[in-house]
Order: C-alpha cells, then structure tokens, then sequence
C-alpha cells in the first residue's frame, strides 16, 4: 500500500531510501539518529555528513547509505517542540515535505520515516503522527511512491484516549468471540430447521420467490460493481484507489481481470475511498465472497468508523494498527 504504518527497526527497512531524525548540525546523536549511523557506519556517515556541514530545521540533506540495504540516508531536522506556538507544525511538515521531494527528484519508490521530533525533541506523538501522515498523504495523492510510517513498539505510537476508549467499547458491546459464534449458529440453524418444518404462508412464498429472482440478476464481477460505483460516486480512477492507499498497478489489475479477488482488506478500503454506506459495503464484500462479521475485530473497527461517517482510513488504519490488525489498503 503507498502509506504504511509498520512495526520495525527502520535501520532494517529494505527501502530506497530511509530517514533520518537528524540534528542541525548533521553530527551522530542518539535514538534514532544514532541507531542509523551506527548500522550505516558511523565514520563513513559522519565524513559525508561533515561535507555538507549543516542542514536547517524543517530541511532535508542525502547522503549515501553506506552498509544500510538503503540506497540513501535522507538527514531531515524536525523541530523542537515549545507547546506549539512556534510554528512547530508548519515546520514537522516542512520536513516530511522535503524529504519527499528530495526523494523524488532521486527517482526513487520507496521511502521509510521515523516519527520525526517525537523523542528527544518533545513533539506530543499524537500529534507528530497526524502531521506525518496528512504532510505524507498529501505527496502520494500527487505522486506515485510506497511510504512507511515506522514504528520501533506501540509505547511511540497510541491513539487519543478519547478515541480509543470509544473504540474499546464499541467493541465490548458488538464483538463476539469465534466460540460464542459456534454456539450461536447452532442455534439459529435449529430454529431455522424448526421454520423449515412449518407450512409456508402464501405472502412467504412469494418472499422467496422475489428474492430468488433478485439473487439470478446479480451477476457482477468485483471489477464491475466497484467500477459502477466509482462511477455512480463521481470519482476518477486515480482519485479512487489513491483515497483508498491502493497501489496502482493492482487497481489496474482489478480493473482490466474480471475474475481477480482481491485481499478483503482491499476491498474494504475502496469502500472507504468511495464513502459506502454499510449495506453498500457489504454488497461490494459480497461479490468476492466476503461479508462484515462479529466475530472479526477488524471487522467491528471498520463498523465503528462506517457508522459515524468517519472514511479517513489513514485514522482507521491508525486504530487497526493499534489493535494489531490488518490495514486497509494494499
């Protein structure tokens, strides 16, 4: 998927180029900057460092990668945090902003981020993580590049606590465990087998029936319902699987195989990307084979988003991040 939040070493990343969190005056520190100079080699990147001799905050410098699997080290100078009110934000944006154009104009794909000032520096994490992925976002839906979010452990990355609260107990109230399910079916398919054994009314058969002949019309592919949809929406292609955090080459997969079924996180997103209600989503879910289950806490965070109208998925993919799930996209 084009924006990934992922769990790692960022010194691990197999990425074009990798980030990182670096001082002004480009020397080795500590945290993330000093795990990257020590896994590159401190004294080649120190020497490459000390050519270029200075970088502003909110700039972005390249250097080589040395023994990284990166092809470069992008030095980036996030500012520290002073409650905000010193253009704090415009300058954490500034940051990603550059990196992402220096990156580009190297004509490289791949890009990995730390979340930059959210250490030494003090920037509140909720916060630097909202400006990384809007700053981050933004780029991508202009530009074609995979960007990571990387993470070292859940203790640098948390949702608001009003936010996860909410979503804790929307899944206490609606989440239901795959051992309850059992037991639950096997009783709804004992009534159903007691419903099957009494007479049918008139009005039922005739249910039935209309449902029969509405289930022999719907012969669409995945490809073709979810076109008619971005179609019926208004939307382009390119608007459509980039709201979506789809790479294109697999939209044009989708696109042009009538047979192909994607990943069901996959589909899940473009229903966000197309703002679908629940019954549009499960319809679309349905042409590959899918539905929205209780049993699926995935499932349960995507209801809780839907139903409040919250498509942001970079926010959804926040909380399915949190709760050690699939993200949306691909």
């Amino acid at each position: 998927m084009p924006l990934e939040i992922v769990r790692n070493d960022i010194t691990k990343m197999k990425v074009d180029a990798i980030v990182n969190a670096a001082n002004s005056g480009l020397q080795m520190g500590g945290g993330v900057c000093g795990a990257i100079f020590q896994a590159a080699g401190a004294r080649e990147l120190q020497a490459a460092c000390d050519k270029i001799g200075h970088c502003p905050v909110g700039g972005a410098v390249i250097t080589e990668g040395f023994r990284l699997d990166a092809k470069s080290i992008i030095h980036t100078v996030g500012p520290i945090w002073r409650g905000g009110s010193q253009n704090e934000e415009r300058l954490l944006r500034s940051c990603y902003e550059n990196s992402l154009k220096l990156a580009s104009d190297n004509g490289y794909e791949s890009i990995a981020f730390p979340l930059i000032s959210s250490g030494i520096y003090g920037y509140p994490k909720e916060q630097a993580l909202q400006v990384a992925v809007s700053a981050i976002s933004a780029f991508l839906m202009e530009h074609e590049m995979l960007a990571y979010i990387v993470v070292f452990d859940k203790k640098a990355f948390r949702l608001s606590e009003k936010l996860f609260n909410s979503i804790d107990e929307y899944i206490d109230e609606h989440y239901v465990d795959e051992q309850t399910m059992i037991f639950s079916k096997r009783d709804r398919r004992y009534a159903e087998m007691q419903s099957e054994l009494a007479p049918k009314s008139q009005l039922e058969v005739l249910q039935d029936r209309s449902l029969e002949d509405i289930l022999g019309q719907i012969d669409e592919s995945f490809s073709e319902r979810l076109l008619r949809f971005i179609d019926e929406k208004g939307m382009t292609d390119v608007a459509t699987y980039k709201k979506a955090n789809i790479d294109r080459k697999l939209f044009n997969k989708i696109k042009n195989s009538k047979t192909y079924t994607p990943q069901k996180k996959t589909i899940v997103a473009f229903a966000i990307a197309l703002q679908l209600d629940l019954d549009k989503t499960n319809e679309l879910l349905n042409t590959a084979g899918y539905a929205l289950s209780n049993s699926s806490k995935f499932d349960v965070i995507v209801r809780y988003f839907i139903e409040r109208n919250n498509y942001n998925i970079f926010e959804i993919n926040e909380a399915l991040f949190v709760y050690d799930q699939m993200l949306l996209g691909a």
